[in-house]
């Protein structure tokens, strides 16, 4: 990159300096923004350095200008750093900054809304400010968050509305039930558990019909669209990053030479040379990091079983008590899954740090895995075992499984997926209640805290207003992306995974999403202090996340519609014996063993004949679910592959644009070398006596 010449830049600098002579006439301070109107801000610090005890050292910066001062009481002292704009222009020439080429119409929500003739109640009352405003304060990882948090927002909108049309539909689409709720005392069943007693299947005649809100052929359709859904969404979020990335100049931004951590280099034991800087950094060795990742993985292992023992241990002792027992568990289990979570974030963290990773990013991406791995069993464990293992192994009257000396669980009497539904909404909703709840309150509660220490610190009320930097410094620290980001991955994992057994998880999320969205600005524009400022170009690990969580919901709705769904059962009940169900019930129920003289005659919702052998029915069943699960399969992840194939990652206009920049680029070079070849030939010729310019 050629450097400006020193007249040119000597020419620059006075009229900067000009400019900046106007603005001071204006104002004398403008601290953290822009004034309006106005191309050149009067002054801009760009950082505060904060102590409160005063340092000796006296502080040099090269290029900069530092300005000391403290408060009334001399308590704390602040530094404050800023460039000046002479210098901001010549590094942002040496460092490639480019400024946007266009206009970037990132309102996606807004432009659905509009073709929907939908007012946007969101944008009510609230000014419409472009993206760049708010740049100059937040960090780029930071507003590449924000940006994919409301892209993925936008996108839960069709979502939503196809979940809500097919919960719909299960209301309208009228079904036989008259087998259930008015058998009467027809179909006595056999108890569910050692405690219970026997019940009539019309007792559930309520359950049966909210059952069917969450089984039918609507839910079929809806997985297959949810699995397009999640893929493509991935795909044009890869598309969404790279318009982003090279909107703010990160397309070709890379870590390579990143520094060692400094909790790294304070505990590493030796130092060695940097075979690619050739400077001498603290180093650990590699054997000893992999030893200890070893071991950490074998405690990750530990611990993800110790739960699945201990829910199932949990599973175990409930005993049937009723649909209000079931919720109310449900509840308690989030609030250990919660608690839990807490556990294992500090347990991930400690991890984490005891294998020495060197660098931030290294370290970021091992603590990111363990947590989310920890969370992944917290969260989806007790889904997964009520969808594909609760009711698999009850067995059959005079010889049920059991586990450890007690009976397995078996499923409510309303079936297995109304009760994962059920689930699914207490922990999803019960969740996103409670983390808008803690957004809320504990920002205040952190501010109150710091305010609360700082007034010791400062001994008393001061005579004057505070200062702008000492009201920013009265904020809460600004914390990581780590929490948003793990709460939109597990949210992400419950409309995709469970979507078969819980159709409106894709509306709750939507409209838990347009709450948090305010509650974010909120915390991070009035509660928090402004971060530094970090360049990303996308979201790095948690991508890879969503993809597996993406194809992993491909995998269990095709096993949750074949296995837990009465889906398949029906249909191959009507192609064998009535188109119309009729006589579907008491097919699917077997007569206990005659050895079974507790309830003699009593009946169980199984395929199996008087002796409790499996009947050709249900091997016939089992050969279909398998055959749907290997279509269902293959035909989604053919079609996944083609969206992937067919949707390019970059779009084709910004395309264009970086060819356009890069032939520019070209052009300019070649320009440049040309007229230093003209200008040094002169020099030659000027240099060389007896000759004369080509001009004469």
């Amino acid at each position: 990159m050629l450097r400006k010449s020193s007249e040119r830049l000597k020419g620059d600098r006075e009229v900067l300096l000009d400019l900046d002579t106007r603005a001071e006439a204006q104002s004398t301070e403008c601290y953290g923004s822009l004034q309006n109107g106005s191309f050149i801000p009067p002054r801009y610090v760009n950082f505060v350095l904060v102590w409160e005890i005063r340092s000796r050292r006296k502080r040099r910066g090269k290029g900069t200008n530092m300005e000391e001062t403290a408060n009334e009481k001399k308590t704390i002292h602040f530094l404050k750093i800023s460039a000046p704009w002479d210098v901001l222009v010549c590094y942002a020439e040496e460092l490639c900054l480019r400024a946007p080429l266009q206009h970037l119409d990132l309102n996606t929500s807004a432009r659905v809304l509009s073709k929907l003739c939908i007012p946007n109640v969101m944008t009510e009352s609230v000014p419409n400010r472009p993206l760049d405003y708010y740049t100059c304060a937040f960090r780029k990882s930071k507003m590449s968050r924000w940006v994919n948090f409301c892209f993925y927002t936008a996108w839960l909108l069709p979502a939503a509305v196809v979940g809500t049309l097919v919960f719909v539909s299960g209301v309208i689409v009228s079904v036989n039930r008259e087998e259930i709720c008015n058998s009467g005392a027809s179909y006595t069943m056999c108890p569910l558990c050692k405690t219970c007693k026997a019940w009539n299947m019309s007792e559930i005649c309520t359950l049966t019909k909210l059952g069917y809100l969450f089984d039918h052929p609507g839910t079929v359709f809806f997985s297959v669209f949810m699995s397009f859904w999640a893929v493509t969404f991935l795909e044009y979020w890869k598309r969404k990053m790279a318009t982003l990335a090279h909107h703010w100049d990160c397309m070709d931004f890379h870590e390579e030479e990143e520094r060692p951590r400094p909790e790294f280099a304070a505990m590493a034991p030796t130092m060695e040379q940097n075979p690619v800087t050739g400077v001498k950094e603290p180093y650990f060795p590699e054997k000893t990091r992999l030893s200890r990742m070893f071991t950490g993985s074998m405690v990750i292992i530990m611990m993800v079983r110790l739960f699945k023992i201990f829910y199932i241990l949990y599973c175990c002792f409930v005993v049937f008590a009723g649909t209000i027992a079931n919720i109310s568990s449900s509840i308690v289990n989030l609030g250990l899954i919660l608690l839990m979570g807490q556990v294992y974030t500090a347990l991930a963290e400690q991890l984490t740090k005891w294998e020495m990773h060197r660098t931030q990013t290294q370290y970021d991406n091992a603590f990111i895995f363990k947590v989310f791995i920890f969370q992944f069993v917290n969260f989806y464990s007790s889904p997964f075992y009520v969808a594909f293992f609760k009711g698999r192994f009850v067995g059959y009257p005079t010889n049920y499984g059991t586990l450890f000396g007690m009976r397995n669980e078996d499923c409510g009497a309303g079936g297995c997926l109304i009760e994962l539904a059920q689930q699914l909404f207490i922990i999803m909703v019960g969740k996103q209640l409670i983390n808008n709840i803690q957004e809320f309150i504990l920002p205040k509660v952190k501010a109150w805290r710091q305010k609360r220490a700082l007034a010791k610190v400062l001994g008393g009320k001061a005579s004057h207003e505070p200062r702008r930097w000492e009201e920013d410094y009265q904020l809460v620290e600004c914390e990581g992306l780590f929490e948003e980001y793990l709460e939109m991955v597990l949210q992400f994992g419950f409309i995709t995974i469970f979507v078969a057994a819980f159709p409106l998880a894709p509306l709750f999320a939507l409209l838990n999403n347009w709450v948090e969205i305010r509650l974010d600005a909120h915390k991070f524009v009035c509660e928090y202090r402004r971060p530094v400022a970090e360049r990303a170009q996308n979201i790095g690990v948690w991508f890879n996340i969503l993809e597996a969580l993406s194809h992993l919901s491909v995998i269990a709705n095709a096993f949750l519609i074949a296995f837990t769904s009465d889906f398949l059962p029906r249909l191959l009940y009507q192609y064998k014996f009535d188109n119309d169900l009729n006589g579907y019930v008491n097919f699917t129920l077997a007569y206990a063993p005659l050895n079974y003289t507790e309830y003699p005659m009593c009946r169980y919702k199984a395929f199996r004949d008087n002796n409790g052998n499996y009947t050709l029915f249900y091997w016939e069943l089992l050969a279909v679910r398998l055959g749907f699960i290997i279509a269902f399969e293959h035909v989604v992840f053919f079609v996944l592959r083609a969206i992937d194939w067919i949707v390019p990652d970059v779009p084709e206009s910004l395309e264009l644009k970086m060819k356009r920049e890069r032939y520019l680029a070209k052009q300019a070079l070649a320009e440049n070398q040309e007229a230093l070849l003209v200008s040094r030939a002169r020099a030659a010729t000027a240099a060389t006596p007896g000759t004369s310019s080509p001009g004469q």
